[in-house]
């Protein structure tokens, strides 16, 4: 438990520099990308690719990243629980959402037809 709690605190303590890393890295690529605008774009998207994985890489060592993939490993292990519906009962789901749509456009149109008659007739 100590032990769990001083690699907390000594990664919090270079959070800030490895931070700081990340937004350098992401600054290069993004100079690099406006300073070889002249060159390939397939060269450009790579060397942006690379450096956003670095930056990415970089920024889940923080304590800010490690909870994010935690939150990431959960949230798969959640879907993985979740009942999803049959085939069938999608399609049902979806003609009734489909009717429903249908009957209630048919009816704004009538009630729209409607006043537009009555102001139509108050008007002149």
């Amino acid at each position: 438990m100590k032990q769990n709690a001083e690699m907390q605190q000594a990664s919090s303590r270079y959070d800030g520099l490895k931070w700081a890393l990340v937004v350098v890295l992401v600054a290069i690529a993004v100079a690099g990308n406006v300073w070889f605008a002249d060159q390939a774009l397939l060269y450009r998207v790579l060397g942006v690719v690379v450096l956003g994985l670095l930056a990415a890489a970089v920024a889940l060592t923080t304590g800010r990243g490690k909870s994010l993939a935690e939150l990431a490993r959960n949230s798969k292990r959640e879907i993985q629980r979740v009942v999803w519906p049959t085939r069938q009962e999608t399609v049902q789901t979806t003609a009734i959402v489909l009717a429903a749509v249908l009957i209630v456009g048919l009816i704004l149109w009538l009630i729209d037809m409607l006043f537009g008659w009555l102001v139509s007739s108050i008007i002149g």
